[in-house]
């Protein structure tokens, strides 16, 4: 399975909010600032189309669903 941009996106904020919500049962509960700063991410990147994170990937060769897939 080859990882497109659009689903490498989904992979980091997954995993950015499980490890943040264990690190917030684990270690101090002030983790949570950061599931939500990935969900407020998530939130202004779907009403703007602007994401840093695509921009990053971009940045190093990671390209669009439509590029990567057939047709």
């Amino acid at each position: 399975m080859k990882l497109t941009l659009e689903r490498y996106i989904r992979l980091f904020a997954g995993t950015f909010v499980l490890v943040s919500l264990l690190l917030s049962q684990w270690h101090s509960p002030h983790w949570l600032w950061f599931t939500a700063f990935v969900g407020f991410n998530l939130l202004q990147s779907s009403l703007t189309g602007f994401c840093p994170l695509e921009k990053i990937l971009r940045a190093l060769g990671i390209g669009s669903c439509a590029a990567n897939t057939r047709g």
